[in-house]
């Protein structure tokens, strides 16, 4: 079953998209973005693992036809890295270990500031 969260920012839980798909399994998390056309402004998805990872919240761009922004969450809530995303592109790694990704599309990116926290909600659309 396909399931999304809310994202909001900060202390005062400003919106970031208010219904991103929660990928927390293997299929999920491979299937991503890749093979789309393009990318709704209020598209958006989050990649899940188990714990905090540099090498297992890496990412990569192959079959990604658009740019994305990319942004790196610890288990802690903390936003440690963020990036523009360009196709095609072998890898990306946050500078930090890393328990959430949150891909979106690049006009949100500005959103958002390392350091920032950030919260799931679960979203009921």
């Amino acid at each position: 079953m396909t399931t999304y969260r809310q994202i909001t920012v900060g202390e005062d839980g400003r919106l970031l998209l208010q219904r991103a798909k929660w990928c927390d399994n293997f299929g999920s998390k491979l299937r991503g973005f890749t093979f789309r056309r393009h990318l709704a402004e209020d598209d958006g998805l989050v990649l899940v693992e188990k714990s905090d990872s540099r090498i297992a919240t890496s990412i990569h761009m192959l079959f990604v036809a658009f740019d994305l922004g990319v942004i790196w969450v610890n288990n802690a809530g903390k936003v440690v890295d963020k990036v523009l995303a360009k196709p095609w592109r072998l890898s990306y790694a946050p500078q930090s270990p890393a328990r959430y990704v949150i891909e979106l599309h690049p006009a949100l990116l500005d959103q958002v500031e390392i350091g920032d926290r950030i919260q799931f909600e679960e979203s009921e659309t």
